[in-house]
């Protein structure tokens, strides 16, 4: 009896204890999880399956590691949001496999995905045609967004972070030198200041960081 009531004990407490883990590791949609963040969490669960099985094993040790995942995954989240580049690094960057009806077959190579792959994806998102794509990105979560011609043009960040994208810029057609000057004529002299920056209707708009992000 008394086994049993601990096997209880123990479920109970890991179901809250998982959940609170899950809980502050953030909001992100199942399909939207990264490759690191799928690992996290099969891991968390897979320990938090051992420690129910294993009653003879001191639960303190069966929680630590998932207190442990916990930590390093948090520590790791507040380290991503305050860097783009180790966020790139670490989550990956959206590819682009489609532009103006054109595959780009070698960037599909190096992402490891084939046209069957990408045919899926179109008739899952009901678009019948190659010809009628804009641009179709590849995201981190292995999910195809698709922007067709004929929806209102989709508006590449040039800055996100403080960071210049320079693959948007060419992609606009825009240099760094056009850039420096569109900043320094709206008083901004370092991309560092900046949130987040696009090219709209030939226009630079820009959203500078708050005042307690850049100090």
């Amino acid at each position: 009896m008394q086994e049993y009531l601990l096997i209880i004990m123990r479920t109970v407490f890991l179901y809250f204890l998982v959940l609170f883990v899950f809980r502050m590791m953030g909001k992100r949609e199942l399909g939207e999880l990264s490759i690191l963040d799928v690992a996290v969490y099969v891991l968390i669960a897979e320990v938090a399956a051992l420690a129910l099985e294993d009653v003879d094993k001191p639960f303190l040790k069966s929680v630590l590691p998932i207190l442990l995942l916990f930590t390093i995954q948090y520590i790791n989240a507040i380290f991503i949001l305050k860097n783009k580049r180790l966020r790139d690094v670490i989550d990956g960057d959206p590819t682009i496999i489609v532009r103006d009806g054109i595959i780009l077959e070698h960037e599909m190579a190096k992402q490891r995905y084939n046209l069957d792959d990408l045919f899926q994806q179109m008739r899952e998102q009901g678009v019948s045609s190659i010809q009628t794509i804009s641009f179709a990105f590849l995201e981190q979560s292995g999910k195809l967004s698709i922007y067709k011609k004929d929806d209102p043009a989709f508006i590449l960040p040039i800055i996100v972070d403080g960071y210049l994208d320079v693959k948007h810029l060419r992609l606009i057609g825009k240099t760094e030198e056009w850039l420096e000057d569109e900043l320094r004529a709206q008083g901004i002299y370092s991309p560092k200041s900046v949130f987040y920056a696009s090219y709209e209707e030939g226009k630079l708009h820009v959203q500078l960081k708050s005042r307690k992000n850049s100090t």
